[in-house]
């Protein structure tokens, strides 16, 4: 898994097409439950540099799936049923952010005011993609997996 910030210095082109479609609200983040099956949640994602991040609240079920089993999908959400602007998908594991300072930071590149209770997740990427239906230019690269991780040392 790799930060938004390592995805756009590999994929800069796909990454601000996505960073624009993750602007739009809403988007949909897809968890899993303990049972396995699958839950759906509008979020408004906050991207930056550096990191793709979500607040909740601390009860939220979907913070509940990442910290237990960390799998998530993020798609953008489209105006129409023709797709207009084209589609943004995102898939990997996200973490519990707990230091003070990341927190400030993902609060002041959001699009609103996160409540102080709110808890921060960060979402680091395996996958991303993109398609559109001819009335938005797309990326060069439309799929992009995240390079294998080494194996572990024995």
């Amino acid at each position: 898994m790799i930060t938004w910030g390592e995805f756009t210095k590999a994929e800069p082109e796909l990454a601000a097409f996505g960073a624009g479609r993750l602007g739009l609200l809403p988007s949909y983040l897809a968890t899993v439950r303990k049972s396995g099956a699958p839950r759906v949640h509008p979020v408004t994602p906050i991207v930056t540099g550096d990191g793709l991040f979500l607040f909740m609240e601390p009860t939220s079920p979907k913070g509940r799936d990442l910290r237990e089993r960390g799998w998530y999908a993020l798609h953008n959400g489209v105006p129409d049923t023709s797709g207009s602007g084209g589609e943004f998908f995102v898939g990997g594991r996200g973490f519990a952010v707990e230091d003070a300072a990341s927190w400030a930071m993902a609060a002041e590149a959001a699009s609103y005011e996160p409540a102080e209770s709110y808890v921060l997740f960060e979402l680091k990427l395996g996958e991303a993609r993109c398609n559109g239906y001819g009335d938005v230019p797309l990326p060069a690269r439309r799929r992009w997996p995240a390079p294998p991780s080494p194996p572990p040392a024995s």
